[in-house]
């Protein structure tokens, strides 16, 4: 598709969800009537977005369940919804052509990631509420390859599979990927003797260098993708075989990168965050969605002849959320509920650890007399409780771990609430 072209289908497809939403979400007509906004006579141009308002992850918590769908629930045929580590989980819906679209995208990005009719595809990603699973299912039938459905752990039984059904492309987290060559190695196994190609790493933050480990303990291509529950779930951006950045499907997305401090619209090149804006979701669009992630967009034309715009590495957060295996997890709801076991907000600070190729969740907690005993019998009961309570609320289990009081790192007289330690201390 030409600049030209493309740039006609934006505005089209955005004038469409705009008076989408104004007619049907009272969220996004009430924000509009604030700014005295009407899309039919206003928005001329692709770049009238800029005066809209933003939309956030509290925003569709706070609209929870259905108050931000744009159609009535009866048109509504799947849903999908982030882990809950919010105040509520952030609900997303599909109709029927929701599905049909989300599926091409899919079929798309694995397309250029390498995957063709003829491949086994196994999907190592969790089945349920949330979006990898299924998304990456759908898009791999759409292309009309073999579907191997494994869902996430049991390492070696998903190894054996790889043998006995001559998998040939792996879908997974990268750390997982490494967790599977270790495992390989382990058992004296050779990933020579597998039929393995490809690759499709999401969910995680990862490394250059992470992935020429995979490369070269799988003997395989990886690349690189990126998805969002509250947008569409996979789909939105993916490498091509070039591997020079995930090229963004802007004939359904509209991108931007912000500076997340001014919000001021960034040029090309330069990181910020990232903001998404829907241009074909019936069920659920969302407009100027501030994703949290940090990147830049690259306009340069890429080998593969794809002309939409790829998004770099995604480089961290902008705000206190911590991705571990694909969930957001938010330090202040982790010490709400540290609060509500004993009454009082401990001291605490979330550790993001890389052990043997997984990301692990440690919470570090300062010791004080009133909130843990001098028995070691009864502290280690209140830490197993406080893990429990945890992983019933964010999906993971965490490693709680007692610390002297004042031992936790700090900015000026405040505890950083995140330490991320997985591509070093």
């Amino acid at each position: 598709m030409s600049c030209e072209d493309l740039r006609q289908t934006q505005l089209e497809r955005l004038q469409a969800t705009l008076n989408r939403v104004y007619r049907n979400v009272s969220f996004y007509r009430r924000r509009f009537k604030e700014i005295n906004f009407r899309p039919e006579d206003d928005f001329t141009d692709v770049q009238d977005i800029e005066r809209l308002p933003f939309t956030t992850s509290r925003d569709v918590s706070d609209c929870y369940p259905y108050e931000m769908f744009a159609v009535p629930l009866r048109e509504v045929v799947r849903v999908h919804a982030s882990s809950g580590s919010t105040t509520n989980p952030r609900v997303v819906g599909y109709t029927r052509q929701d599905l049909r679209t989300w599926s091409n995208l899919v079929a798309r990005i694995l397309s250029s990631g390498g995957v063709i009719q003829d491949d086994v595809i196994q999907i190592a990603f969790g089945y349920g509420l949330l979006t990898g699973g299924l998304g990456i299912h759908y898009g791999a039938e759409r292309i009309g390859a073999s579907v191997l459905p494994t869902s996430v752990g049991r390492t070696e039984r998903q190894i054996k599979i790889m043998q006995d059904f001559r998998t040939t492309v792996l879908v997974c987290t990268p750390s997982y990927a490494l967790v599977i060559a270790e495992r390989m190695e382990s058992m004296g196994f050779s990933p020579k003797n597998l039929s393995l190609k490809h690759c499709i790493c999401a969910g995680e933050p990862w490394t250059e260098q992470m992935r020429k480990d995979i490369e070269d303990r799988l003997y395989v291509k990886a690349t690189d993708n990126y998805g969002i529950t509250e947008v569409i779930g996979p789909g939105i951006a993916g490498e091509c075989l070039e591997q020079r950045g995930m090229h963004i499907q802007e004939d359904h997305f509209y991108a931007e990168v912000i500076d997340p401090e001014t919000c001021r619209v960034l040029g090309h090149g330069e990181t910020g965050e990232l903001v998404l804006t829907t241009l074909t979701k019936e069920a659920f669009p969302v407009i100027r969605y501030r994703t949290g992630d940090l990147c830049s967009i690259m306009d340069e034309p890429c080998a593969c002849g794809r002309t939409m715009r790829r998004l770099t590495r995604i480089g961290g957060r902008c705000d206190e959320v911590i991705v571990i295996k694909g969930i957001n997890i938010i330090p202040d709801r982790i010490g709400d509920i540290l609060e509500g076991i004993k009454g009082e907000r401990p001291v605490f600070q979330l550790v993001a650890v890389r052990k043997d190729h997984q990301d692990q969740l440690e919470i570090r907690v300062e010791v004080t007399e009133q909130l843990f005993y001098d028995k070691m019998l009864e502290q280690r009961s209140l830490v197993d409780f406080m893990s429990k309570k945890i992983a019933n609320f964010i999906g993971i289990t965490p490693k709680v771990k007692l610390v002297e009081r004042g031992s936790l790192q700090r900015e000026g007289d405040r505890v950083k609430p995140f330490l991320d330690h997985r591509f070093g201390e």
